[in-house]
Protein backbone atom coordinates (compact mmCIF):
# COMPACT_ATOMS: atom_id res chain seq x y z
CA UNK A 1 0.00 0.00 0.00
CA UNK A 2 1.12 3.58 0.55
CA UNK A 3 3.26 5.22 3.19
CA UNK A 4 0.19 7.05 4.54
CA UNK A 5 -1.73 3.76 4.78
CA UNK A 6 1.18 2.14 6.63
CA UNK A 7 1.43 5.06 9.06
CA UNK A 8 -2.28 4.97 9.84
CA UNK A 9 -2.34 1.22 10.43
CA UNK A 10 0.87 1.29 12.50
CA UNK A 11 -0.55 3.99 14.78
CA UNK A 12 -3.57 1.84 15.45
CA UNK A 13 -5.11 2.39 18.84
CA UNK A 14 -7.63 0.44 20.74
CA UNK A 15 -11.39 0.58 20.42
CA UNK A 16 -11.46 1.87 23.98
CA UNK A 17 -9.27 4.83 23.03
CA UNK A 18 -11.52 5.68 20.11
CA UNK A 19 -14.64 5.31 22.26
CA UNK A 20 -13.10 7.57 24.94
CA UNK A 21 -12.83 10.41 22.43
CA UNK A 22 -16.42 10.31 21.19
CA UNK A 23 -19.33 10.66 23.60
CA UNK A 24 -21.91 7.90 23.16
CA UNK A 25 -19.77 5.84 20.77
CA UNK A 26 -19.95 2.04 21.31
CA UNK A 27 -18.46 0.76 18.11
CA UNK A 28 -19.41 -1.40 15.18
CA UNK A 29 -19.39 -4.84 16.79
CA UNK A 30 -23.15 -5.23 16.80
CA UNK A 31 -24.25 -5.27 13.16
CA UNK A 32 -27.47 -3.41 13.99
CA UNK A 33 -25.45 -0.63 15.61
CA UNK A 34 -22.86 -0.26 12.86
CA UNK A 35 -24.72 2.37 10.88
CA UNK A 36 -25.65 4.28 14.02
CA UNK A 37 -22.08 4.16 15.34
CA UNK A 38 -20.68 5.22 11.98
CA UNK A 39 -23.12 8.15 11.82
CA UNK A 40 -22.20 9.19 15.37
CA UNK A 41 -18.52 9.07 14.48
CA UNK A 42 -19.02 11.06 11.25
CA UNK A 43 -21.13 13.67 13.06
CA UNK A 44 -18.55 14.01 15.83
CA UNK A 45 -15.64 14.45 13.42
CA UNK A 46 -17.63 16.84 11.19
CA UNK A 47 -18.48 18.91 14.27
CA UNK A 48 -14.81 19.09 15.19
CA UNK A 49 -13.97 20.20 11.66
CA UNK A 50 -16.72 22.85 11.86
CA UNK A 51 -14.83 24.23 14.85
CA UNK A 52 -11.67 24.36 12.71
CA UNK A 53 -13.54 26.40 10.10
CA UNK A 54 -14.80 28.76 12.82
CA UNK A 55 -11.24 29.13 14.12
CA UNK A 56 -9.99 29.96 10.63
CA UNK A 57 -12.73 32.60 10.24
CA UNK A 58 -11.50 34.22 13.47
CA UNK A 59 -7.93 34.10 12.16
CA UNK A 60 -9.05 35.73 8.90
CA UNK A 61 -10.56 38.57 10.94
CA UNK A 62 -7.25 38.96 12.76
CA UNK A 63 -5.46 39.12 9.43
CA UNK A 64 -7.85 41.74 8.09
CA UNK A 65 -7.59 43.84 11.25
CA UNK A 66 -3.83 43.61 11.69
CA UNK A 67 -2.31 43.00 8.27
CA UNK A 68 -4.76 43.60 5.45
CA UNK A 69 -5.94 41.63 2.45
CA UNK A 70 -2.71 40.08 1.22
CA UNK A 71 -3.23 36.63 2.82
CA UNK A 72 -6.96 36.38 2.19
CA UNK A 73 -6.76 34.39 -1.09
CA UNK A 74 -4.59 31.77 0.67
CA UNK A 75 -6.82 31.56 3.73
CA UNK A 76 -9.90 31.39 1.50
CA UNK A 77 -8.37 28.41 -0.33
CA UNK A 78 -7.46 26.78 2.99
CA UNK A 79 -10.96 27.34 4.31
CA UNK A 80 -12.42 25.78 1.17
CA UNK A 81 -10.20 22.72 1.63
CA UNK A 82 -11.16 22.35 5.30
CA UNK A 83 -14.84 22.68 4.37
CA UNK A 84 -14.36 20.04 1.66
CA UNK A 85 -12.83 17.76 4.29
CA UNK A 86 -15.84 18.37 6.53
CA UNK A 87 -18.28 17.66 3.71
CA UNK A 88 -16.51 14.43 2.74
CA UNK A 89 -16.51 13.21 6.34
CA UNK A 90 -20.15 14.09 6.77
CA UNK A 91 -21.27 12.58 3.47
CA UNK A 92 -19.36 9.31 3.96
CA UNK A 93 -22.18 7.47 5.73
CA UNK A 94 -24.85 7.20 3.02
CA UNK A 95 -22.39 5.44 0.77
CA UNK A 96 -21.66 2.87 3.46
CA UNK A 97 -25.22 2.20 4.59
CA UNK A 98 -25.92 -0.53 2.05
CA UNK A 99 -22.40 -1.84 2.38
CA UNK A 100 -22.69 -2.41 6.14
CA UNK A 101 -25.82 -4.49 5.75
CA UNK A 102 -24.14 -6.93 3.36
CA UNK A 103 -20.70 -7.15 4.93
CA UNK A 104 -19.53 -9.73 7.41
CA UNK A 105 -16.68 -7.94 9.07
CA UNK A 106 -14.46 -9.81 11.47
CA UNK A 107 -12.28 -8.44 14.23
CA UNK A 108 -9.19 -7.90 12.03
CA UNK A 109 -11.23 -5.83 9.56
CA UNK A 110 -12.83 -3.86 12.39
CA UNK A 111 -9.41 -3.12 13.86
CA UNK A 112 -8.21 -1.85 10.50
CA UNK A 113 -11.30 0.31 10.08
CA UNK A 114 -10.97 1.68 13.62
CA UNK A 115 -7.39 2.70 12.87
CA UNK A 116 -8.65 4.88 10.01
CA UNK A 117 -11.42 6.34 12.16
CA UNK A 118 -8.97 7.12 14.93
CA UNK A 119 -6.63 8.65 12.35
CA UNK A 120 -9.37 11.10 11.34
CA UNK A 121 -9.64 12.26 14.94
CA UNK A 122 -5.87 12.72 15.06
CA UNK A 123 -5.98 14.68 11.79
CA UNK A 124 -8.56 17.07 13.18
CA UNK A 125 -6.25 17.61 16.15
CA UNK A 126 -3.36 18.27 13.73
CA UNK A 127 -5.45 20.78 11.79
CA UNK A 128 -6.27 22.52 15.07
CA UNK A 129 -2.58 22.69 15.99
CA UNK A 130 -1.73 24.06 12.55
CA UNK A 131 -4.42 26.72 12.95
CA UNK A 132 -3.06 27.61 16.40
CA UNK A 133 0.36 28.06 14.80
CA UNK A 134 -1.23 30.23 12.11
CA UNK A 135 -2.91 32.40 14.75
CA UNK A 136 0.45 32.88 16.50
CA UNK A 137 2.11 33.72 13.18
CA UNK A 138 -0.56 36.31 12.43
CA UNK A 139 -0.22 37.90 15.87
CA UNK A 140 3.58 38.06 15.51
CA UNK A 141 3.30 38.99 11.80
CA UNK A 142 6.02 36.43 11.03
CA UNK A 143 5.90 33.09 9.23
CA UNK A 144 2.34 33.47 8.01
CA UNK A 145 2.95 31.92 4.59
CA UNK A 146 4.66 28.88 6.15
CA UNK A 147 1.87 28.47 8.69
CA UNK A 148 -0.79 28.60 5.98
CA UNK A 149 1.16 26.04 3.93
CA UNK A 150 1.44 23.72 6.95
CA UNK A 151 -2.30 23.91 7.66
CA UNK A 152 -2.96 23.22 3.97
CA UNK A 153 -0.58 20.26 3.98
CA UNK A 154 -2.16 18.69 7.06
CA UNK A 155 -5.64 19.13 5.59
CA UNK A 156 -4.54 17.55 2.31
CA UNK A 157 -3.13 14.57 4.18
CA UNK A 158 -6.37 14.23 6.15
CA UNK A 159 -8.32 14.14 2.88
CA UNK A 160 -5.92 11.51 1.53
CA UNK A 161 -6.37 9.40 4.67
CA UNK A 162 -10.15 9.65 4.33
CA UNK A 163 -9.87 8.44 0.73
CA UNK A 164 -7.78 5.50 1.96
CA UNK A 165 -10.59 4.61 4.37
CA UNK A 166 -12.92 4.46 1.38
CA UNK A 167 -10.43 2.16 -0.34
CA UNK A 168 -10.37 -0.13 2.70
CA UNK A 169 -14.16 -0.34 2.73
CA UNK A 170 -14.18 -1.07 -0.99
CA UNK A 171 -11.65 -3.85 -0.43
CA UNK A 172 -13.86 -5.29 2.34
CA UNK A 173 -16.91 -5.16 0.04
CA UNK A 174 -15.04 -6.88 -2.78
CA UNK A 175 -14.08 -9.73 -0.47
CA UNK A 176 -17.74 -10.45 0.40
Amino acid sequence: MTDLYDRIVSQRGSLERLADKIPGFRGYHDRADRRKADRLLRDYIAGQIDQCVATLVQIEKLILDNIGLQYMPKTRDLKGKIQLYRDKVSAAVPGYAGLWAQMKIGLPELEELYSFDEAQIRYVEKVNKALDALRKAVLSKEGIDAAIMEADSVTTEALDALALRDDVLTRFAESV
